[in-house]
């Protein structure tokens, strides 16, 4: 009965897909940051816009800075800024993230995922900008605080910007989690907000608007920038912010707080009947269908060069320009399967050549387009993030 009522329920329904999760699952510590760098660019993060301090002094990971309403997240992270958060000689104080991936979060119609707070100790600055959670051509972007040039003495509302301009604003009070989904319709060059506080579902809250939404993929800052004012360059002052629930979707957009009706990349689902046994096997019944198809498949992997050029508008770091081109191949196969299954499954890539070099921990070991190493060193695992990128884990 329950496979049959997810079968009716989905029937209908379009299906969501992780491209790139940032939920810090994955992270015994926020000290693990310290694995990436850009010879060795490994994690779900890039972590190079902070201060001279120690990781520590900046970024901090546990359960107790998620949203409670997340289950999907183990933990949360605390993002600090103090007077030692000055990056690459700028004047403004900053702690951020970078997605490190090469999915597709700068395409299509996609849902950027997050929920951020505050809290009574270490507050933010309401007299002062501050930039979260932003693109770096700033085409969408949570804002903080009294806006460079505005008038007045302070601002304690959280507002939603569109290229600068305040479409949406509320009040930012303490312990109280605002969730958010940017809605970046890539192909239209739209943008929309969906918002909710605490375990509340999303709703649409402002939008859509027209806008130029550029993006290489590699600009969007989880964190904050706080712009300075000449008496604030010394200040003493402390601010945490707080973050959970951090991920990239496409398809349809999930509007729950913490629900997990998605699936990754790594599940391939070939029909309504396979999501509904993957979903029941996900909530713990154990059905097996037998079934047995025939199929022809004709199957062709597209061409593609792709160039990534990445500026940091706030820098003077730029990487180096790369150029990657797949050969194009078509392949048409008659299959016929018999299976007994309770869900579909996915296997890293492995290899049986002997004497292979072994990936080490964080380190890529598959994913689209990857030529390197596909199995790790003993006692890890090749895990799949997504279907770019797969990453050697501890079991």
């Amino acid at each position: 009965m329950l496979k049959l009522a997810l079968i009716q329920a989905l029937a209908g329904s379009a299906f969501a897909a992780v491209l790139w999760d940032g939920r810090f699952n994955d992270l015994s510590s926020s000290s693990d940051l310290n694995n990436w760098s850009w010879s060795n660019q490994v994690g779900p993060y890039q972590y190079y816009i902070h201060g001279s301090g120690s990781v520590t002094q900046y970024v901090n990971l546990s359960p107790s800075y998620k949203n409670p309403a997340d289950t999907a997240s183990n933990q949360g992270v605390k993002i600090s800024i103090d007077k030692t958060a000055y990056w690459n000689g700028q004047n403004m104080r900053r702690t951020e993230l970078i997605p490190q991936t090469s999915a597709p979060i700068n395409s299509g119609h996609v849902y950027y995922h997050f929920s951020v707070k505050r809290s009574a100790t270490n507050a933010p600055r309401a007299d002062l900008e501050h930039q979260v959670n932003f693109f770096e051509s700033h085409f969408t972007e949570l804002k903080y605080g009294l806006l460079s040039g505005a008038s007045g003495s302070s601002d304690p509302t959280l507002k939603w910007c569109v290229s600068g301009q305040t479409k949406w604003s509320t009040n930012f009070d303490a312990d109280v989690w605002h969730n958010v989904a940017y809605d970046i319709d890539f192909s239209t060059q739209q943008v929309s907000f969906w918002h909710s506080t605490g375990s509340n579902p999303l709703v649409l809250t402002a939008g859509p608007f027209s806008v130029g939404t550029s993006s290489n993929g590699a600009d969007w800052h989880l964190g904050v920038l706080r712009l300075p004012m000449n008496s604030d360059l010394n200040s003493a002052d402390v601010e945490d912010w707080y973050f959970s629930g951090v991920y990239v979707e496409s398809g349809s957009l999930t509007t729950q707080i913490g629900y997990e009706w998605f699936f990754p990349r790594t599940e391939i689902v070939s029909t309504i009947a396979d999501f509904a046994n993957l979903m029941i096997h996900r909530s713990g019944s154990n059905p097996t269908t037998t079934t047995s198809r025939t199929t022809t498949t004709s199957r062709t992997t597209t061409t593609s060069s792709r160039t990534t050029s990445r500026t940091t508008t706030t820098s003077s770091r730029t990487t180096t320009t790369s150029s990657r081109t797949t050969t194009t191949t078509s392949r048409t196969t008659l299959t016929t399967t018999t299976r007994s299954t309770t869900s579909p499954t996915t296997t890293p890539p492995t290899t049986t050549t002997p004497n292979t070099p072994q990936q080490t921990q964080w380190g890529q070991c598959g994913g689209v387009g990857w030529t390197g190493p596909t199995t790790c060193v003993s006692p890890l695992i090749c895990k799949q993030l997504n279907a770019y990128y797969y990453q050697c884990l501890s079991s």
